[in-house]
Parts: C-alpha cells; sequence; structure tokens
C-alpha cells in the first residue's frame, strides 16, 4: 500500500476494539497479528479472573478492565468509547477467540472507501467458512432470517463480531445491551439513525478452542433467545 492509499490510512488510523473473558490462552498472538496490520488495538478484559489483561499487554494492546464481569456488550461499548476519546476517526471490532482473520480488516476498509458508507459489517456467508458446526450453521441462518424482519437491514449475517463504524457512527450508536443482544441491538439502531452500511466478505475460522470455550449448543440458542429478548425489550 502506497501513502496516499486511503485504506492503508484507514488501517494505520483506525482502533480496533476487542472484547475479551478468559481469554489469556489466544489474546496475545491475536493482538500481536492484529498489529501487523492495524497498530492501535484496545483489548477490554471483561473482569476475567485468568491472566488475559498481561498476556494483551505483551502483545502490545492497550488494556482496559471491568473490575466484574459485565458482558460482551458492555465491553464493546467501553471500547468504542475510550477510541473516541482517543480521536479515532475509524473503529473496527473483532473477537479474541482467534476466529477472524486480520487481513478481513483491509477488505473492509476497502469496502468504506469505495461505497462511502458509515457502517462496514463482515459476512462470513459472502466470504470464507472453515470448521463451522452444522447445528451452529443452522443457528446462525435462522437468525439471519430473524433479524432482517425485525431489523429491516438487507444483510446476509447479522452475528458477525468483524465491524468497522466511522466517528459519526460510533459516536451516534449507544450499545444497551450488555450480552449478545448486543448484536441485534446494534443493527435496529443503524437501521432507526439511518447510517449508511454495506457488507465485506470476510474469513472465520472455527477452531477446536473456540468450539469448547463459547459455541456449545446451549449458547447456540442463546443467541436466538438473547435476539427475541432484544425486541421484546425495545
Amino acid at each position: 500500500m502506497t501513502d496516499t492509499d486511503p485504506v492503508g490510512a484507514i488501517l494505520r488510523s483506525a482502533w480496533v476494539v476487542i472484547p475479551a473473558w478468559r481469554e489469556a490462552g489466544v489474546v496475545r498472538g491475536v493482538v500481536e497479528r492484529l498489529r501487523a496490520i492495524c497498530p492501535r488495538v484496545v483489548v477490554v478484559d471483561d473482569g476475567s479472573p485468568d491472566e488475559t489483561s498481561r498476556e494483551a499487554l505483551a502483545g502490545g494492546a492497550v488494556v482496559l478492565r471491568h473490575a466484574v464481569n459485565l458482558g460482551q456488550g458492555a465491553s464493546l461499548q467501553t471500547g468504542i468509547d475510550f477510541a473516541l476519546l482517543e480521536g479515532g476517526e475509524y473503529i473496527f471490532t473483532f473477537d479474541a477467540d482467534g476466529q477472524h482473520d486480520p487481513e478481513s480488516l483491509a477488505r473492509m476498509a476497502r469496502i468504506l472507501v469505495e461505497h462511502n458508507v458509515d457502517v462496514v459489517l463482515g459476512s462470513r456467508w459472502l466470504g470464507t467458512v472453515e470448521a463451522m458446526p452444522p447445528l451452529r450453521k443452522f443457528v446462525l441462518k435462522a437468525a439471519v432470517v430473524f433479524t432482517r424482519y425485525q431489523s429491516g437491514l438487507r444483510l446476509t449475517d447479522t452475528h458477525n463480531g468483524l465491524r468497522l463504524f466511522t466517528r459519526k457512527a460510533a459516536s451516534r450508536i449507544r450499545i444497551t445491551q450488555s450480552r449478545m443482544a448486543h448484536a441485534s441491538e446494534l443493527l435496529d439502531q443503524i437501521g432507526a439513525l439511518k447510517l449508511r452500511y454495506a457488507e465485506a466478505p470476510v474469513k472465520i475460522s472455527y477452531s477446536e478452542y473456540s468450539l469448547q470455550k463459547g459455541q456449545k449448543i446451549s449458547g447456540l440458542f442463546r443467541v436466538l433467545l438473547d435476539i427475541f429478548y432484544a425486541r421484546w425489550t425495545r
């Protein structure tokens, strides 16, 4: 990328917000790979009882820590608030468990530039999915159908943690659902605020670690329950 490349300029100046809970075994590597592409990374340790904060610091991230576990939505809002206070013009969100590919950030930045939008949402269904269990695919596809109906946004993927916001968009959005319902809440707000959005193809790789940690059957159906909860409490 050249110095005049707008995609390169976004990647060099953006903040990447990573919510993390009990990710000591992987978060350092995630941060190091990210910082090779986008140097400004903030990890929000959501009250982890392990060495998540220490490992994130060792990887080169700025680390914020919740005294108690508040949930992923709350962690994202903490990180976004920090990035805005630091003057961030662009803010990515990125998962801590190693499923996301840092190379996806450049594709998302290019979509933002080419389509002149406020928000870019990652889509695994437009991109690449590796080792996804069939049950998770079913639940995520069901979530797409319901969330498209709920939000009115014509999306192919509705529960993907890879996102890119301009400062304008990030300043107007406010996450109040602290746990997994925040994903649907974000889409509702994008629609209600009439923010311009586009999707970008991204790569998601499921691993034994991520499946053991967060993708159990009970967790999958909790995603759908959280969607319904978010709608009923609007």
